[in-house]
């Protein structure tokens, strides 16, 4: 998969699956945007990739307010020109509890990020690849497999990832014929800080977690940067609108 000289914009990329995706399609030719609400690990992506020959910009980020997002897209097209591919990644896990003791805190704070922080994210990216010279584009959003069945203990994180999917399957069918193809990911439980503090809820967790998954291992972030890659990629012009099952054979049942 090649990505010569296209523009990529990457939010969550200072870590984990974000940035395992940079570092991939800086390693396929294209140079990225780095966004992320936490300075210190955004700029050390930058550095890695930097490092490794490739070309990256860090841009400040806090997906859950519109106005950094925008302002995060612009300073993006302001360096490199354009914007190929938008890769909706940042997010977070919220608390584990039962339904019935999840707060409005836990749920709104779960909505404006994993939800806003996609839709915006989205708008702003569509705007600038509908402006450009040569209309088109490839969108991924992360969900979850939470995104596409129930995750007791975890009812906003849940109905978030669905809100995800949602929201990819509408963009798809509305810029389908601006050539924007617009998909979502949705991995099983992959090495991340999210997941370590998942693992650390209760002894034993970790194993029962691992029990679930058929390949009975945990994704790996280049597992999932990869078959993003795929998504966006030319051969791969014909997949729209869908979300892609990264989970180890866990919804084959």
């Amino acid at each position: 998969m090649k990505f010569t000289d296209q523009i990529v914009f990457i939010t969550g990329a200072g870590s984990g699956i974000g940035r395992a995706t940079a570092l991939a399609f800086t390693k396929a030719g294209a140079r990225v945007a780095v966004a992320d609400v936490n300075e210190t690990s955004g700029r050390e992506t930058v550095d890695l990739i930097q490092r490794a020959g490739g070309d990256a910009l860090f841009v400040a980020c806090n997906v859950a307010d519109p106005v950094q997002i925008e302002a995060a897209v612009r300073q993006t097209v302001a360096t490199y020109g354009r914007l190929d591919v938008g890769i909706n990644n940042a997010g977070i896990g919220g608390a584990f509890a039962r339904f019935t003791d999840q707060t409005p805190d836990d749920f709104n704070q779960m909505m404006a990020v994993n939800v806003g922080g996609v839709f915006y994210g989205m708008q702003h990216q569509i705007r600038q690849m509908l402006a450009q010279d040569r209309p088109g584009g490839a969108i991924v959003n992360v969900s979850s497999i939470a995104g596409i069945r129930g995750m007791p203990m975890g009812a906003p994180y849940s109905a978030s990832k669905h809100a995800v999917i949602g929201l990819t399957k509408t963009a798809a069918l509305e810029y389908v014929r601006q050539r924007i193809r617009v998909n979502a990911i949705c991995p099983v439980y992959t090495h991340s800080a999210m997941v370590d503090d998942l693992i650390n809820t209760a002894p034993g967790m970790e194993e029962r977690m691992r029990r679930m998954i058929p390949l009975g291992r945990f994704g790996q972030p280049d597992d999932i940067a990869q078959a993003i890659l795929w998504l966006c990629s030319d051969e791969n012009s014909f997949y729209t609108g869908q979300a892609l099952h990264m989970d180890g054979g866990l919804t084959a049942g």
